[in-house]
């Protein structure tokens, strides 16, 4: 008998029961596995006795908000985030990129392009999997005053401070150290941590790198290690090496 293939199983977080349902019923006709959740209580309760592959989470919910919810998954689940967002609201998407959710969709929205943003992403997930993606004899890659864990996904400073990186920004960060000293456009970068062709006036790319930044204490004002070309995109200016 062949052994079964798993299906990913995706979980849905709305307070429209008609959205939950729909969606539901069309991951699954598409092969996927799906599970669905009323609010956040509900949708820790799954995350308590199911393994979920990634979430799909709205931002206006009741009780506790989908930001609030997102800002809490990025901190202590490594599942990536798909958000849904009312039309218009710019800066709850924004803000959501900044916390670490992986995409964003909104509302109203098609099901075929909720689906192919789902596939994107878990694709990327398994290009940059839990371990490294790209492993070193040591585990680690070294740049300027800082090492990245490439097995435990997080950066150390030559002091012992370690800085926790959400998915996207490792993704990011991962990318630049594979192309240092090379200007990147914002369509290779969404390309290359993404999967996907970037949309007019899409700024995801920008608030990833802004984040980014921060966490390497780099300033935005005039960053040494990430720096802006103008017109053009972004360059990794530090060498990166796989020994101290």
């Amino acid at each position: 008998m062949s052994k079964q293939t798993k299906k990913d199983h995706i979980l849905v977080v709305d307070d429209d029961n008609e959205i939950r349902e729909l969606l539901k019923s069309y991951l699954e006709k598409h092969g996927l596995q799906a599970s669905t959740a009323i609010d956040g209580k509900a949708m820790w309760q799954v995350l308590n006795t199911s393994s979920i592959d990634l979430i799909v989470l709205d931002l206006m919910l009741p009780g506790e908000g989908g930001l609030s919810l997102c800002r809490a998954l990025c901190a202590d689940k490594k599942i990536p985030i798909i958000m849904l967002t009312a039309l218009g609201e710019e800066t709850d998407r924004i803000i959501g990129l900044e916390m670490g959710a992986d995409d964003y969709l909104a509302k109203p929205f098609n099901p075929r392009e909720l689906l192919a943003r789902i596939n994107s992403v878990l694709r990327r997930s398994r290009r940059f999997p839990d371990s490294a993606e790209k492993p070193t004899d040591s585990g680690a890659l070294y740049f300027s005053n800082w090492t990245l864990d490439t097995v435990a996904r997080h950066l150390v400073s030559d002091d012992d401070l370690v800085v926790p990186l959400s998915g996207g920004e490792y993704r990011l960060l991962r990318v630049f150290l594979d192309h240092p000293n090379r200007v990147l456009s914002r369509d290779q970068l969404l390309e290359l941590v993404s999967g996907k062709q970037a949309m007019p006036f899409d700024r995801s790319i920008d608030v990833q790198v802004g984040r980014l930044r921060k966490r390497l204490g780099d300033d935005s004002r005039e960053p040494k290690i990430i720096k802006t070309v103008r017109s053009a995109g972004y360059v990794f200016t530090e060498t990166v090496r796989d020994e101290k």
